[in-house]
């Protein structure tokens, strides 16, 4: 088959090349970071013509077939209705929402509460997304029966964490479990909604997540005894969280994923 051309196009920040027949119909294309060609038809000949119109653009050992089989998580993403997808919410999501339905009065706005706590949150919100180069998904925001939210999700070879974020820009953080205090604040039973936040996230998913505390630049952390079971973090320790491994495989995260994205996974609580 001759009279093959290649068009590149762009999609998610990444080329993909497109083979086009000499009809104008889609014959294959190529998928640069995925090193596959993928064929829309069995003909070997047409193979060959591919390859060969494809060959100034190869590098290295590509694999040739037909398209990929969509996987369970794949076809339950593709039949997710947007307004029930949890996947697009920004970090801090909820306390965006509620600015904007309340604003702080005039000359309070540095000094309102949820300003803090949304800067807090899109700081380890930036940072997990970091993540997904590593195999990890993070879901932000995920809102729970109650008004309650987990701030952050996240799936990946070192299983699951719900994350809550405690903003403690230059302040001492004590924890004496379960108080947590900051500063000069009262010391609050924050340990038991981390803990609470982690098992109805199990609950809904059914597999283990574990409850993690994640202080924002905090000035110093004192803990007489280590918490029971949840993982102590600050905003500059969280990267660390990114080489964890060994517990969960890629096709169990982005099943996990697909099902925590789904709002009415959490509608059962």
């Amino acid at each position: 088959m001759s009279g093959m051309r290649v068009v590149p196009t762009w999609r998610h920040g990444q080329e993909r090349l497109h083979v086009i027949g000499e009809d104008g119909r889609h014959v294959a294309w190529y998928d640069r970071e995925a090193a596959r060609v993928t064929l829309l038809g069995p003909d070997e000949t047409v193979r060959e013509a591919v390859l060969a119109t494809l060959g100034p653009f190869l590098t290295g050992q590509v694999t040739v077939g037909p398209p990929p089989v969509p996987t369970p998580a794949e076809l339950a993403r593709l039949g997710l209705h947007p307004d029930d997808d949890l996947a697009p919410n920004r970090p801090g999501e909820a306390l965006l929402v509620d600015l904007d339905r309340d604003p702080p009065a005039h000359g309070r706005l540095r000094t309102d509460p949820r300003r803090h706590a949304l800067a807090a949150q899109q700081r380890v919100g930036e940072l997990l997304d970091r993540f997904d180069g590593a195999g990890w998904r993070v879901l932000h925001s995920v809102p729970l029966p109650g008004a309650a939210r987990i701030h952050h999700l996240l799936i990946g070879p070192g299983g699951l964490f719900a994350l809550h974020v405690l903003p403690a820009r230059r302040r001492r953080v004590r924890i004496d479990d379960p108080l947590v205090g900051a500063g000069r604040g009262e010391p609050r039973p924050l340990l038991r909604r981390v803990r609470s936040d982690a098992s109805r996230a199990t609950f809904a998913l059914t597999a283990e997540v574990r409850p993690a505390l994640v202080l924002v630049d905090p000035a110093a952390v004192e803990t007489p005894a280590p918490p029971r079971d949840v993982r102590l973090l600050t905003d500059s320790e969280l990267p660390a969280l990114s080489r964890t491994g060994g517990l969960l495989k890629p096709a169990d995260v982005e099943a996990l994923h697909a099902m925590a994205r789904d709002r009415h996974t959490w509608l059962r609580l």
